[in-house]
């Protein structure tokens, strides 16, 4: 089944512009539900990296990655965590600030791109896989589970990266 839209030729009736306007207003307010549901997200985890508790707890992860095992060659755990915080918080400030600035809007969704690919390849790279239940496809939950949400925040991301690039910061 498909379907064809043709350009309204005559005005639009009053009921007829207020449900237009009521659609524009709902999706004005998702836009801004999803970006700011990211920020927070984002602000979170990033400030949460500046403790020796998430330090820890990210050591396994960061270890096991080809991408990023090289930073603690460079850092100790503390600083490579602090690192990684520093980049979430960028995000999440860039993310807040591109409604104004559509430079800013490409920068801070495609950094948001960035990380959750990053984190998604922990997927293949961390043991994820419940061996008792056969291995794959049977998720753990830790790290398992835990990282396949951040799929939803890679396809968020990847959504206000297209809005930005299309002027619809």
């Amino acid at each position: 089944m498909s379907a064809s839209f043709a350009l309204v030729s005559r005005p639009l009736s009053p009921s007829e512009q207020s449900a237009a306007l009521t659609a524009a207003r709902n999706l004005t307010l998702s836009d801004h539900a999803v970006r700011y549901a990211l920020i927070l997200i984002l602000g979170w985890m990033g400030a949460m990296k500046f403790t020796g508790y998430e330090a820890e707890a990210i050591q396994g992860l960061v270890a096991s990655s080809p991408l990023m095992s090289w930073l603690y060659g460079i850092g100790c755990q503390q600083t490579v965590s602090n690192g990684i915080g520093v980049i979430e918080l960028v995000t999440a400030a860039a993310l807040a600030v591109g409604p104004f600035n559509r430079a800013i809007a490409i920068f801070g969704a495609a950094l948001a791109v960035a990380i959750f690919s990053v984190t998604l390849s922990f997927l293949f790279t961390a043991p994820g896989w419940e061996a008792s239940l056969g291995g794959f496809p049977a998720l753990s939950v830790v790290p398992g589970q835990f990282l396949l949400k951040d799929l939803v925040l890679w396809t968020v991301s990847i959504s206000l990266l297209v809005r930005a690039i299309n002027g619809r910061r």
